[in-house]
């Protein structure tokens, strides 16, 4: 049986027609759309309407990207995953991983619920609010203010003084505040671990002038040493089972004092950076770890459909 698989993304790129081809190589029909462009039909007999698969649904759907859009806009298309998971339909990620990774503040609740090292944390609402935090936090340390949803290093700032605080127009009144974490540098470096169905693909070292080590800041991509890989992948795949995502890319600092301490987990990851320095082909990774989720779920399915019928069987001998 020919699989079909949907691959949600707002704007298709390298790593998405990657992607695609893995799927195509495995025998895969494969569909590359956006999100946005999926639509909620209650006279369809799913309730659901893909363009191009007329009243069926995909196999499988993996989510490259949600697109921007307003709160009522990114509300639909995540009422699109929640239904397509209601249908049983395989969604990596899960709109509920995708919302947890999403939303900074509930990332690091879950990171510490989980008993990971992660910096101390505050998000609040309202300057006064974020002021009053600050003036306790900053007599021990710096502040790293980072917008509550936002990726890439965009809009991160270091807050030394009270007056480092920006007006609330400019975070939409939601200030989300960590502990900075004091590293070795310039040059500064962290680490990105690429996750996939509970297994490490790769990891890199991202190193940089710059505090913010990411590669679009102007960091480089090298190799992650041998002694290190193990500890890395362990607190990485930690990380993506306390926000239950099938693939994520995890953020991790190695801080002076020899400690790591995990800030991000990202349920949308980008990888071109990492498969400068890769030894696995990522994208073919996802697919095949795909693949093998959905033929472990047919033979499920097969086997409880033969335990079914057998039950019958015996029940009508009896």
């Amino acid at each position: 049986m020919t699989r079909r698989i949907a691959i949600l993304n707002n704007q298709p790129g390298n790593r998405s027609g990657a992607l695609a081809a893995a799927f195509r190589r495995r025998g895969c029909e494969v569909s590359t759309q956006p999100l946005a462009a999926i639509v909620f039909d209650t006279q369809r007999p799913s309730g659901l309407f893909f363009p191009g698969f007329g009243d069926d649904l995909p196999d499988a759907v993996l989510v490259r990207s949600v697109g921007a859009g307003t709160f009522e806009a990114v509300t639909r298309r995540l009422g699109v995953l929640h239904a397509l998971r209601k249908l049983s339909v395989p969604v990596w990620n899960s709109a509920q991983a995708i919302e947890r990774c999403v939303d900074k503040s509930m990332t690091t609740f879950l990171l510490k619920r989980a008993g990971l090292a992660t910096p101390p944390t505050f998000a609040v609402e309202g300057l006064a609010a974020a002021q009053e935090i600050a003036a306790i936090e900053l007599e021990n340390t710096p502040l790293v203010l980072k917008p509550l949803f936002g990726s890439q290093g965009r809009g991160i700032r270091l807050v030394r003084t009270l007056t480092d605080l920006p007006p609330p127009e400019e975070v939409d009144d939601t200030y989300y505040l960590q502990h900075y974490i004091p590293r070795s540098g310039p040059p500064f470096c962290d680490y990105r671990i690429f996750v996939c169905a509970g297994r490490v693909v790769d990891m890199m070292i991202r190193r940089g002038d710059d505090w913010i080590t990411n590669i679009q800041k102007g960091a480089v991509p090298e190799m992650v040493p041998p002694d290190m890989r193990q500890r890395l992948g362990e607190m990485a795949l930690a990380a993506a089972a306390a926000v239950e995502a099938d693939f994520a890319g995890i953020d991790i600092l190695p801080a002076a004092d020899g400690s790591l301490q995990v800030v991000e987990v990202n349920s949308m990851p980008a990888w071109s950076g990492l498969q400068t320095v890769a030894q696995a082909d990522i994208a073919d990774t996802i697919a095949e770890e795909m693949m093998r989720f959905l033929d472990e779920r047919a033979r499920f399915a097969s086997l409880s459909l033969m335990a079914e019928t057998s039950s019958k069987k015996a029940s009508v001998v009896s």
